[in-house]
């Protein structure tokens, strides 16, 4: 164990699917844990088939699953799931991603885990949670944006709810889950059995608005901005984003644009002012910053230290003079992927090496007969269930 690694020695089964569990097992993985892929033969884990796919690779599933080892079982299978339980024996953490009750039928459920493995720290990712009446309904990213609100409170003029791309939810939940499950390891060492963990995408959607959800639910459902104004304005050439809090931000902001007489306006002088008259002020302001490009702004306002910074694209981003300077992206190789894709350096863990395991998202069932090797397992026991369809071993 150490700073670099400090899971270490830890047995990670990760049966989840799409982006929430597996980029928690994959947090896992970088900080040393031996985390092991279970997903089907054929197409595998269904992050695999989303968006563009390379070869057996999408950006959904390079993600979530670099540094792991894949192994591809049917679980239908009587032997699938024998294949599983050999897996599972000596295992500190279970991560599954099932619709409710799924994992019960194929008998995978905590207390059955449990009882081989009673150390064992169990992770449930679902939808809604694992009761009530919207247990069943399928779930993704945007039907939580959708039912949880955030969908409803990102719409700009246009008066359209717009969901917001970034799969945001799917994300936070993959953070929660990785924070709890780190307690729950933390917490382990003076325990003597390990414990069962929920983790809905309801739940950590609710928790990545609280301050928004608090603030609605006090104010009427219109939430009044921070400061004022802020907003994306356009420019010659593109976009600007800018941000006041405080009345000397505005008084700067003035200057800034050459428009001290408005800020000698009494009727502009206080933030509340300025938001009962939102309109007038964004509007002049949109008036003023459509004259030059975004360079030219972006000068002026850092003069005045005012928040403000370029509406990017990804492309623009990576190549930004201080995403070089802090180290933030590594450029990194994946089989069938025809270039090398950008992955964000984490907060805490080492950078990503290109080349290395943990840089690397397996292939399907890329490592089934070495992990079913280090079970136990005969190579003519592999080649057999291989030839019953009960496995798949794949390239790489």
């Amino acid at each position: 164990m150490s700073y670099d690694a400090p899971f270490a020695g830890l047995k990670v089964v990760d049966l989840s699917q799409g982006i929430a569990g597996p980029y928690c097992a994959m947090l896992l993985a970088q900080q040393g844990a031996q985390v092991t892929k279970v997903e089907g033969p054929g197409d595998g884990d269904w992050s695999r088939v989303l968006g563009v796919r390379y070869g057996e690779h999408t950006a959904f599933s390079i993600i979530g699953n670099l540094g792991k080892r894949s192994v591809a079982i049917d679980l239908k299978q009587d032997e699938g799931k024998a294949v599983l339980w050999r897996i599972i024996e000596g295992a500190d953490v279970f991560i599954e991603g099932f619709r409710p009750g799924v994992i019960q039928r194929l008998g995978f459920d905590y207390e059955a885990v449990a009882a081989r493995e009673p150390r064992i720290l169990y992770l449930s990712i679902s939808g809604f949670g694992q009761h009530g009446p919207l247990v069943g309904r399928p779930a993704m990213d945007p039907v939580l944006q959708a039912f949880t609100g955030l969908t409803g409170e990102n719409h700009g003029e246009d008066g359209i709810p717009h969901r917001v791309p970034v799969i945001p939810v799917d994300m936070v939940t993959s953070l929660y889950a990785f924070q709890a499950l780190s307690s729950a390891i933390y917490a382990r060492r003076d325990e003597p059995r390990g414990r069962y963990l929920d983790a809905s995408l309801m739940q950590c959607a609710a928790g990545l608005q609280a301050i928004r959800m608090m603030s609605s639910i006090l104010e009427g459902g219109a939430v009044r901005p921070g400061g004022s104004p802020a907003g994306n304005f356009r420019t010659a050439d593109g976009w600007l984003s800018v941000t006041t809090i405080h009345d000397r931000d505005w008084l700067a902001l003035c200057g800034a644009i050459s428009r001290p007489d408005l800020a000698a306006e009494e009727r502009f002088k206080k933030v509340a002012d300025r938001h009962a008259q939102d309109a007038e002020v964004m509007g002049m302001l949109r008036s003023i910053f459509a004259t030059q490009s975004s360079a030219h702004w972006s000068q002026r306002l850092a003069e005045a230290n005012v928040m403000h910074e370029r509406v990017n694209r990804y492309a623009d981003f990576v190549e930004e003079p201080q995403v070089a300077a802090t180290g933030l992206i590594s450029w990194l190789e994946q089989a069938g992927v025809p270039r090398k894709v950008p992955v964000a350096n984490l907060p805490g863990m080492a950078r990503f090496a290109d080349g290395a395991p943990l840089a690397t998202s397996p292939m399907v069932g890329q490592h089934t007969a070495q992990v079913l090797g280090e079970c136990g397992y005969a190579a003519s026991e592999i080649a057999g269930l291989a030839e019953r369809g009960v496995i798949a071993v794949g390239k790489g």
